[in-house]
């Protein structure tokens, strides 16, 4: 009899021993999995202590389900999960033009939490703000991002973003 998984919490980052809990499998398991699943990359920190995502979470009950309950090989569950990529990289680029719209239709006082679908990642650092074209951008396609002062990764995170807006608009 199959025992159903806890849900997961609304958090950022999950240590090994909480995605052991949620995920029905031990961490020794865990870490043997990132060495056979290329998809599976925790951050690694101080001592180098593991912080899972949540789609790290998701992907690991995928591992888990293919392994366990559809009784897959490691290598047929590595070739189930790459053919399932394109699918899961389309959901995720939908996911952030919707979360990228939701930040969009913010006025300037900062993000508004609530306008993002539960679903989505959490807004980050800066709202984006669309500015028209200057006379020698006009042939550009793509809105000229001004953002408040972030990081260099949030700064190409948001130029990304608008990116991947613009090619599925």
């Amino acid at each position: 009899m199959e025992k159903a998984l806890p849900a997961i919490p609304a958090k950022r980052y999950f240590t090994i021993g909480e995605v052991s809990d949620l995920c029905g499998v031990k961490p020794y398991v865990l870490r043997y999995w990132e060495q056979e699943f290329t998809q599976l990359k925790p951050m690694k920190r101080r001592g180098n202590r593991r912080y899972y995502q949540h789609h790290e979470v998701l992907l690991i009950r995928r591992i888990r389900d293919l392994l366990y309950d559809q009784g897959f090989t490691i290598s047929g569950a590595r070739n189930q999960l790459s053919e399932g990529l394109p699918q899961a990289a389309a959901q995720n680029f939908r996911d952030e033009a919707e979360a990228a719209q939701a930040l969009d239709a913010v006025d300037g006082d900062g993000p508004d939490i609530a306008a993002v679908p539960p679903h989505l990642p959490a807004p980050r650092h800066a709202v984006l703000h669309a500015q028209p074209l200057k006379a020698a951008e006009a042939s550009l396609t793509l809105p000229v991002l001004a953002m408040e002062p972030l990081t260099s990764l949030d700064q190409i995170r948001a130029e990304l973003l608008a990116i991947r807006v613009s090619l599925l608009s």
